[in-house]
């Protein structure tokens, strides 16, 4: 008989003896009636029911013995891989659906490896790119730098029309790869946790109109105009990092400007979200793809890798952005569309005290 699935061995075993019962009961009946012998129900009760104790007995010898020392041993082992996982040993009986949940458990830790081994896929493809984008990023400079340095040992240095030219773009090729060097030494600290928050209470509008006037220069070259939706007279006061979060408005406004679009705007604005602030940068500018989006903040990803590279900057900017913020226990996230414009969104936590500012 092929056992259910929901009966536990003990009562698999009994249906079965009584299935022998049965049939050996009606087996003796119909050669009683062949025969035309009188039936002895008396005998055959207490026969019955020696043969289904032994029978249950037998059972129960067969599975101890020859299968479920093998179960336990499955069972052990699976026990001794998901120990450091908080896995509950069970106790194994034979008045417990043991089959069962051995292999619910085998199933469950098996579709963890899977995904482990998943994940673990995914990490190395990430640590591939990104050794491999460091040393893109790195090599670019150090290049130029070797070819100014060529130049000027062959003669160049001796030319006082191409000596100090010369010097200079070494110059801002060594500055290039400080700023990529110090970007990943400030990501690497904020993952660590060795990068604590400052927090203190400060005006987020006042340090908004900060960063728009320090970039005031730079996008008026491209002719893009900064605005700040927010009266002056009216502080919104945040607890948080200052200095941190200057630098999370420098890279979000400057990104703005890079990609931007001759004679557009880049919109700095604040929304009252009960116990925090929400600031949005809002542009008009190129606009990013969807497929991008998710993309964004890691480490050197640039949607448009030549042109990226053209505007300057360590590629990490974004990723800087989003390891601040994460470190406030606040969100940042993005919407764009193409040929629209791109809007960054983070939120910061209300000071308790509203209108008092720290030093």
């Amino acid at each position: 008989m092929r056992p259910n699935k929901n009966l536990t061995p003990n009562g698999w075993m009994l249906i079965n003896s009584a299935m022998i019962v049965i049939v050996l009961s009606i087996l003796y009946l119909l050669s009683s009636i062949i025969f035309r012998y009188p039936v002895h129900w008396i005998p055959l009760v207490i026969a019955d029911c020696g043969v289904f104790v032994l029978s249950f007995f037998i059972y129960r010898y067969i599975l101890q013995k020859f299968i479920y020392s093998k179960i336990k041993l499955i069972y052990k082992n699976i026990h001794t891989l998901k120990s450091k996982i908080s896995f509950k040993e069970m106790d194994l009986t034979l008045d417990k659906d043991v089959i069962s949940k051995v292999n619910e458990e085998v199933s469950e830790w098996a579709q963890d490896r899977r995904n482990e081994i998943e994940e673990l896929k995914k990490l190395e493809t990430y640590r591939r790119e990104f050794l491999g984008n460091v040393s893109h990023e790195l090599k670019t400079p150090l290049f130029n730098i070797q070819g100014y340095i060529l130049t000027l040992l062959e003669g160049g240095l001796e030319d006082p029309g191409i000596n100090r030219e010369y010097l200079e773009r070494s110059s801002k090729n060594i500055d290039r790869m400080i700023s990529i060097v110090e970007d990943l030494e400030v990501i690497s600290r904020l993952e660590t946790g060795e990068l604590t928050i400052d927090a203190i209470n400060f005006d987020i509008g006042s340090l908004a109109a900060d960063v728009i006037e320090l970039l005031e220069v730079k996008a008026r070259k491209k002719e893009l105009q900064l605005i700040l939706n927010h009266a002056e007279d009216k502080p919104l006061m945040v607890r948080a990092d200052r200095e941190r979060i200057r630098q999370v408005l420098i890279n979000l406004v400057d990104n703005s400007i890079k990609y931007g679009v001759e004679g557009g705007r880049t919109r700095v604005s604040f929304f009252d979200m009960d116990e925090n602030i929400l600031i949005e940068v809002t542009d008009n500018g190129i606009g990013i793809d969807a497929k991008d989006i998710t993309r964004l903040f890691e480490r050197f990803f640039r949607v448009d890798k030549s042109r990226s590279r053209e505007q300057g900057g360590s590629g990490l900017g974004l990723a800087i952005v989003k390891h601040i913020i994460e470190a406030h226990k606040q969100t940042i996230n993005v919407r764009s569309t193409p040929g629209i414009g791109t809007t960054f969104a983070f939120t910061l936590r209300k000071s308790d005290h509203q209108g008092v500012v720290s030093d």
